[in-house]
């Protein structure tokens, strides 16, 4: 009986121990998941960066550029990285054009034959959107014209996001403006075949830099 008993004893106290163990588990995967669900992203205002490829000559030789100066308007933090980027609304100077050509006569020939020929272009406006699986654009405002420009999107580093995508100037009725600077750059844009040509395409890149805030 001694021995039943002992062996009863034992069998409660094992039991009471496992119990308080898988307490204590659950307790810290509880701890864990409310510490995952409080983390939000939020975007890093200066660091967003915005370049561009414009093509010349029918032989499409890229031309590369960016703006250096990017204003930030509206921004939120979000569970994701796109949850935090929706909604972010952006303006870009003009002005602040710079294709890095050595004998500074490129960029404000583009400011002048270009933009200078376009309604409201002080500045470039958009809005990124996201939509359903992470799908994200932006609308971009342009000669009084707003369209949508779809876009790819990459990690880069931990906390680092590209996006790229296509804008076709047609789109904002700026047609008249390609053929301005075309005009303008008549020479530099002639080819091999004695063609003068400037590309209504437009490559878009866009880098930015998202942090982790816990709350």
């Amino acid at each position: 009986m001694k021995k039943i008993a002992f062996a009863c004893l034992s069998l409660l106290l094992i039991t009471r121990i496992s119990c308080k163990d898988a307490k204590k588990e659950q307790d810290g995967g509880a701890v864990e998941l409310e510490a995952a669900s409080t983390e939000k992203f939020s975007l890093v205002k200066d660091s967003t960066k915005v370049s561009f490829t414009a093509y010349k000559t029918t032989e499409k030789l890229p031309v590369g550029g960016k703006f250096t100066k990017i204003n930030i308007t509206n921004t939120t933090e979000g569970s994701t990285a796109m949850e935090a980027l929706n909604g972010t609304t952006f303006n870009i100077p003009v002005s602040s054009l710079f294709t890095n050509d050595a004998t500074g006569t490129r960029d404000p020939k583009i400011l002048e034959f270009f933009f200078g020929v376009m309604d409201n272009t002080e500045l470039i406006s958009g809005v990124f959107k996201v939509s359903g699986d992470d799908k994200c654009s932006i609308d971009v405002t342009l000669n009084g014209k707003t369209a949508n420009i779809p876009l790819e999107h990459e990690m880069s580093g931990d906390n680092g996001h590209s996006f790229s995508g296509v804008m076709n100037l047609e789109n904002w009725d700026a047609l008249n403006a390609v053929a301005s600077i075309n005009k303008a750059c008549e020479a530099l844009h002639t080819g091999k075949d004695g063609v003068s040509k400037t590309w209504s395409e437009v490559a878009v890149h866009a880098d930015v830099l998202l942090q982790k805030n816990n709350s």
